[in-house]
């Protein structure tokens, strides 16, 4: 089984959120079920030099746009056994960052085209094409109206997910219609218009043979006007077609047993998990304290995470008997809200507006109790992370923080953290009250700890339901 996974960023090359870790983990966990899976992303300016250095040139064409004739290089890398290509053109990628550019339209409709061109030339013929958020959405679109009628793709079979239904790639009618070369039957309400424009998204959900978001949660979610983002009633018509699989976490990347990041390597042992709380605490300047729970958000400051929620009752969460660690960045205001609060409460908060990975690995080996507040969550990955590193979560029960953390229940000693249900922010501060309280006893501690020792978050599950995917769409 061949699978060649089209994405618009991977660790470790590039990355700005959550789908840079599952296109960099997921083709391992495949190629460990007996897959052959390769990955195709842009090379963009920010990709580290080493990996440059190290990338062989495949093939060089022409590609046609519409009326432009364009430059079209592939490039080839293997890391850690799986096989990358590189689509290059330096108009289009040789810039800082990923995307926000006024002609994203015209450089992703060229990446969409340069990975169905690249197929003669790279000598792998997929029996899947698996198209990842909207960058790769007109994938499948392209297949349908140009490729799925020629011989030798004739059996392709293609996969959309949705890993944030929030971003669609909504663009001008005029320009999809010029870079795809696409006739005005793919553009009324049942094709790809959506908001008077034309929707990247939209054209894979509509034309791929299956679609997948990464949690069975938000496969339900986005079926509702609330979640739906204007798409609902289509992925209701859709439902026959859909499912929710799992991210999982990459447990090799993600092991405080070996990171080289935490300052005391450990996997169980609740007294070494105290020792990184102390170095931390230290390193952000807050007194050093074993008994005091430290809560931890490691987060774009955003509204979807939540942080609205903070801000309502912030006076209330610093009058418990708690610290707090915030790291990352995002909207002035919520970057506000936390400088305000490190300075009102400098013995209980730490506020880290950046992003540095070897802090965050600190601080979830350092901290207690981790919070997702989230407003939506398609699956989080800060959740799974906290737990590998034993630090409880405080989740609000949406997405793929409801299929992960099981609420602990005080009568059966059941559960592997803290939940609750409704957005409000005194739901939100009950719940943080609760576990700040539970915190001082060892027993109910020792026992979350001990429930979340027993779960297995590794993609090995979810990779096989992908694999299991693949097979009933190419029989």
């Amino acid at each position: 089984m061949k699978v060649l996974f089209a994405a618009s960023e991977a660790v470790p090359f590039i990355k700005t959120g959550g789908l840079a870790d599952v296109i960099g983990s997921l083709p391992k966990a495949l190629a460990k079920q007996g897959l052959d899976v390769r990955v195709i992303l842009p090379k963009y300016e920010g990709i580290p030099q080493h990996f440059v250095q190290k990338m062989e040139s495949v093939a060089v064409f022409d590609l046609q746009m519409g009326w432009r004739s364009l430059f079209c290089g592939i490039l080839k890398l293997e890391h850690e056994g799986i096989i990358f290509y590189f689509v290059d053109n330096e108009y289009y990628f040789k810039r800082n960052g990923c995307y926000g550019y006024g002609d994203d339209a015209e450089r992703f409709a060229f990446y969409c085209r340069a990975v169905m061109d690249a197929l003669q030339h790279i000598d792998f013929m997929p029996d899947i094409i698996h198209c990842h958020d909207w960058q790769a959405g007109m994938i499948p679109v392209l297949y349908r109206a140009h490729f799925s009628y020629q011989p030798p793709y004739a059996h392709l079979k293609t996969v959309a997910t949705v890993h944030n239904l929030k971003y669609q790639g909504v663009f001008g009618k005029e320009q999809c219609k010029d870079y795809f070369s696409l006739g005005d039957e793919h553009f009324h309400g049942y094709a790809l218009e959506q908001h008077g424009g034309a929707s990247f998204l939209k054209g894979g959900l509509l034309y791929s043979d299956f679609i997948t978001t990464v949690s069975p949660t938000y496969a339900e979610e986005i079926q509702t006007p609330y979640y739906g983002e204007h798409l609902d009633s289509l992925l209701r018509s859709q439902s026959h077609r859909l499912t929710g699989i799992l991210n999982g976490l990459d447990y090799e990347e993600f092991d405080p047993m070996t990171d080289p990041h935490v300052e005391i390597n450990y996997r169980d042992s609740l007294a070494k998990k105290q020792q990184n709380k102390v170095k931390l605490q230290e390193r952000l300047g807050l007194p050093v304290n074993k008994e005091i729970p430290l809560i931890a958000l490691v987060t774009r400051l955003v509204d979807q995470k939540g942080i609205a929620l903070i801000d309502r009752v912030i006076g209330e969460l610093m009058s418990l008997d708690a610290q707090w660690v915030i790291l990352g960045t995002g909207e002035p205001r919520f970057e506000q809200l936390f400088r305000w609060a490190a300075n009102a409460f400098e013995d209980k908060l730490s506020a880290q507006i950046l992003f540095d990975e070897g802090l965050a690995r600190q601080i979830y080996a350092g901290s207690d109790l981790f919070l997702m507040p989230s407003l939506f969550e398609p699956c989080g990955i800060g959740q799974l992370i906290a737990m590998r590193y034993r630090s409880v979560p405080i989740v609000r029960e949406t997405g793929g923080l409801r299929d992960t953390v099981i609420p602990y229940n005080d009568k059966t000693g059941e559960g592997t953290g803290f939940s609750f249900t409704h957005y409000n922010a005194h739901d939100m501060l009950y719940t943080v009250e609760r576990a700040v309280k539970l915190y001082r006893d060892p027993n109910v501690w020792a026992n979350l700890i001990s429930n979340i020792k027993k779960k297995d978050f590794s993609w090995r599950k979810s990779a096989q339901q992908y694999a299991d995917l693949y097979q009933s769409l190419v029989n």
